[in-house]
Order: C-alpha cells, then sequence, then structure tokens
C-alpha cells in the first residue's frame, strides 16, 4: 500500500507523516549540538548515523535539545551530553536488554528504549 506524501511545515520546512502536526518550529543544526563537547562524542554520533544507515535511508533532524532520526516518522533521537550520548528508540515489541537503562510503553506498538552510549 503506497504512503500519503508527507506534510512540510510552511514555516520551519521539517516533513511530517501527519498534516499539521503539533511540533516546535525551529531551524538548528548539528554544530548547535556539539559545541562544547569533546571530539570522541561527535565521532561516537558518527559511528551511531553509519550503524542506522546501513539498515537504509534516514534523515537526520537536528532539532533543539535532541538529534531525530527520521524515515516517515522520527523513530529514534539521540542528545549529546559532555562524556556520552543519550538517547531513545521506538520498536513496535518490548525489547528488555541490559543495554536499555529504561523500556516505556506507550501503545501497545510503541516502547520507547532508553540507552546511554559512551
Amino acid at each position: 500500500m503506497p504512503h500519503r506524501p508527507l506534510w512540510r511545515c510552511p514555516k520551519c520546512r521539517r516533513h511530517f507523516a501527519n498534516r499539521n502536526q503539533s511540533h516546535a518550529c525551529g531551524r538548528h543544526d548539528l554544530d548547535h549540538h556539539f559545541a562544547g563537547k569533546s571530539p570522541e562524542i561527535r565521532a561516537l554520533f558518527d559511528e551511531v548515523v553509519a550503524a542506522v544507515r546501513k539498515i537504509g535511508p534516514v534523515g537526520i533532524v537536528p532539532e533543539k535539545t535532541r538529534i531525530a532520526f527520521q524515515v516517515r516518522m522520527s523513530f529514534a533521537q539521540v542528545t549529546p551530553k559532555l562524556k556520552w550520548l543519550d538517547g531513545q528508540v521506538v520498536l513496535a515489541r518490548r525489547f528488555e536488554h541490559p543495554r536499555f537503562r529504561q523500556v516505556q510503553t506507550i501503545s501497545p506498538r510503541n516502547h520507547v528504549h532508553t540507552f546511554r552510549l559512551c
């Protein structure tokens, strides 16, 4: 079944699966997230991007407080910290594993898995 075209916010130009989707408009760049961070944190982020892109095409969407990974919807995000990356990935089922610091069920097919990469 073909997908509907993505809606683009006329103000910030970001794409969304749903028309008029609620969001905080803003234009941010990756440099904002890595200001004051060590080069190792940026290298770790670049490794995450490379791993995700092995699965398929993905958009990297810098937002005010996080960097989202988006196909039709944002399915994961990371937040660079001084010595690590905090992140979350949304999966269709719960996956209990020591790597995940927390797993929250927000609907029957949406489970938010929180992790930290050092």
